[in-house]
């Protein structure tokens, strides 16, 4: 997996070229560009959970692109390290009685930016002991079983003040010491300072959108997903509302955070599309084009997947551009974190319909909102 280490003023420029073509470097026959907006290179989570945190950060840095606030290569695994001390936390408090798992939500990075700060993959790559790749499963079941532990003790045993000490401990074997200052063009920063300073990180620049026909529209709801462990708020719109909400984003300039399912059978990476299709119709991936037709879709449709448990919280991608076929069938154009597998290198075409069926929220910059939506859900500008 190649790094790129962070960049001077004296880059600047030829950085931010690069950025603005990385979302366009996909090329193919079947699609036409409609909005292609910056986005940095295409990483690979390898065998870890934390699509969440690669997809979020890719999210925060092309804001900073669109921003002019530079080009970013930014720790996913500082943020990682941050939110398990989180998850540890609530496991303990509810005695197990909670998700623990690799997983985790577009949400909990804006918060843990906000309370933690960030830094630049170089300062902090989250491999220790000369690892090169990502590898969590070991790291995982040592962490669980910790914490499995130390509640067992409750009951009998006031529970160790230490525990937490001894559950970073494993935490810096696998994921390296934190620093506490890092050099930065010269200049050394907090996680903190550097956020506020240099990457100008609001968490309220951001807004949890999600569409569900069983909760209020235009309020929040904190949204029903085993990975929601912190209880984030997502606010509520009609379906059709929030495809358009997405679709007007991109097309002015903004990108947008996407939580969605890819376990079903329209979800093809090595192929580059996603598109719907029924569960039991076979359709060799040689023969699966963009224009197939796909099913039909409302928000009825879309619930009742999600209450039998067909559509369900897998994975988060970083949508960055639209485009078309021929035939004028709209796709959104996704950033993944599988490294740069399939045909566009990474990048995956996403139908409207798929994306209307399978999303389960999002996370959309608030100044890519227009004042109707804001008013309607009472946001202030």
């Amino acid at each position: 997996m190649t790094r790129r280490s962070s960049i001077g003023f004296y880059f600047f420029i030829i950085a931010i070229s690069f950025a603005q073509n990385t979302s366009g470097q996909k090329k193919s026959l079947d699609f036409i560009s409609i909005k292609s907006n910056p986005a940095t290179i295409v990483k690979n989570q390898e065998n870890t959970g934390t699509c969440w945190s690669f997809s979020t950060t890719s999210l925060i840095e092309s804001q900073a692109l669109q921003n002019n606030f530079g080009n970013f290569d930014l720790s996913e695994m500082f943020t990682v390290r941050n939110i398990y001390v989180e998850k540890a936390k609530n496991y303990i408090h509810r005695q197990g009685h909670a998700q623990f798992s690799e997983g985790g939500l577009g949400h909990d990075v804006i918060r843990s930016v906000a309370a933690y700060g960030i830094l630049p993959e170089s300062a902090y790559a989250g491999l220790a002991n000369g690892q090169k790749t990502y590898d969590h499963g070991e790291m995982f079941k040592k962490l669980k079983g910790y914490l499995d532990r130390v509640i067992a003790t409750a009951g009998t045993n006031p529970i160790s003040s230490d525990w937490l000490p001894e559950y970073n401990k494993i935490l810096d074997t696998y994921l390296g010491i934190l620093p506490e200052r890092f050099q930065y063009n010269n200049k050394a920063y907090t996680p903190i300072e550097f956020s506020s300073e240099v990457l100008k990180f609001k968490a309220e620049d951001y807004v949890n959108i999600t569409s569900f026909t069983d909760h209020d529209y235009y309020k929040p709801f904190i949204i029903e997903v085993p990975d929601n462990f912190s209880n984030g708020a997502y606010y509520n719109m009609p379906l059709k509302e929030m495809i358009s909400l997405a679709e007007n984003a991109i097309e002015n300039g903004y990108t947008v955070l996407w939580d969605a399912d890819v376990s079903n059978n329209g979800f093809r990476s090595k192929k580059g599309l996603a598109l719907y299709l029924n569960a039991g119709v076979d359709i060799n991936e040689d023969d699966l084009k963009a224009d197939v037709q796909e099913e039909k879709w409302d928000a009825q449709i879309r619930q009742d997947l999600y209450e039998n448990l067909t559509t369900q919280d897998d994975h988060l991608m970083h949508i960055v551009g639209l485009e078309k076929t021929s035939d004028g069938k709209l796709f959104f154009l996704v950033k993944n974190s599988w490294g740069k597998n399939g045909p566009y290198q990474g990048y995956i075409n996403v139908s409207e319909a798929y994306f209307a069926i399978n999303t389960i929220s999002l996370v959309v910059p608030k100044a890519a909102m227009n004042k109707v939506v804001l008013d309607k859900l009472k946001i202030g500008k």
